[in-house]
């Protein structure tokens, strides 16, 4: 069963909208256990859909962009409907009240601004969706329930000037750029809050920026998070040559810890520019795989275990990418290890900079 912890100004929105009245008949709930989703149909067992629909995992709603076909899990999950205890402490984060405008990124199901809606008036929630056949879910679910914010087919990262100025936006989806788009929208004061991260990771922290009087917004990370990416800021690997020279050497101890919650994984994507990396394990070990979006730079990292305690690194093109993040580790380390909550962001039309306690210190680039 679900166990909102929903702040005392969101416990009526939450009562009288539960999430089930905004999930299809076909859902895939998400297993965190094993790292799967498998399909629960209303139609054919009622009653794993209704415990599905209360419980706190997220719920896959979409797969492929619509182009998925029947119960079995596509390959890219492209809309959803998130834990119930995430978006109660996300709405707690917004920070609203009676009388302020609000627009959201990424509709979704319509439940997260079904209850914008109900704490704010229908009149003050403004919605976009980027996909048309999400959107028209969304509306026809929100009608039902006896709502009736705008909801606007487009793309979010152009926000809705029509209705502007907002006092808040948030984003239910993972952005790599906070657009500008969204500073011009909002009043001075105004808030955007939104899961951000950079190319390095899939996984996001959350960010609470204040839109200063200048046009910049700046504000600290709050946790660690995974959503779903806005469509234009999807990650596509890149590819490279196979006639690079390779450098070889072995150097000593593990690779620095990469785990995907660690406070050190987000960082290392702070301060490695344009870069990715992913694991791959292996029966004895695994491989760190770093790779440059600006070149064809990429480093290989084999750590084995039982073979001694060292690390082959392989590296190909004129970046140093190991390098890079064992220089990331060291400063990481220096400064005491900071967890996501020390560090915040500054954004300004041109360009975002990452910063540690306050934002007269950024973060180094390696």
């Amino acid at each position: 069963m679900t166990r909102v912890t929903a702040t005392p100004e969101w416990e009526a929105a939450f009562r009288g909208l539960p999430r089930a009245a905004f999930l299809p008949d076909l859902i895939w709930p998400f297993d965190a256990d094993s790292g799967t989703a498998a399909a629960v149909n209303r139609r054919t067992d009622p009653d794993a859909w209704q415990a599905a629909a209360r419980s706190d995992a997220p719920i896959v709603t979409q797969w492929d962009d619509g182009a998925h076909d029947g119960e079995a899990p596509g390959e890219t999950p492209t809309s959803s409907a998130s834990a119930p205890p995430l978006v109660a402490a996300m709405l707690a984060d917004l920070d609203v009240c009676p009388g302020m405008r609000v627009l959201e990124i990424g509709t979704g199901t319509g439940w997260n601004a079904a209850l914008l809606a109900h704490r704010l008036g229908d009149d003050n929630v403004v919605t976009v969706e980027v996909d048309p056949e999400v959107a028209a879910d969304a509306r026809r679910a929100l009608a039902k329930a006896g709502r009736r914010p705008l909801v606007v087919t487009g793309d979010g990262a152009l926000g809705v000037p029509d209705g502007a100025p907002y006092d808040r936006v948030i984003a239910t989806c993972g952005m790599r750029r906070i657009p500008a788009e969204w500073l011009r929208q909002l009043r001075p004061g105004g808030v955007i809050l939104a899961p951000w991260g950079t190319s390095y990771s899939s996984h996001d922290a959350l960010v609470r920026l204040t839109v200063r009087p200048d046009g910049s917004a700046s504000g600290p990370f709050r946790r660690l998070l995974e959503f779903m990416k806005l469509r234009a800021h999807r990650f596509v690997w890149p590819s490279y040559p196979d006639d690079l020279s390779v450098w070889d050497r072995t150097v000593s101890g593990a690779p620095p810890p990469h785990d995907p919650w660690l406070s050190f994984t987000f960082v290392a994507g702070l301060c490695l520019r344009d870069a990715a990396h992913a694991v791959q394990q292996h029966d004895d070990g695994h491989t760190l795989w770093l790779y440059s979006l600006g070149d064809d730079s990429w480093t290989a990292a084999v750590h084995r275990a039982g073979t001694g305690p060292g690390t082959v690194v392989r590296q190909a093109g004129p970046r140093r990418l190991w390098d890079e993040l064992v220089a990331a580790y060291a400063w990481w380390t220096a400064h005491g290890e900071p967890t996501i909550d020390r560090f915040g962001l500054t954004v300004t039309p041109d360009g975002t900079t990452p910063w540690l306690d306050d934002p007269g210190r950024p973060v180094p680039a390696v």
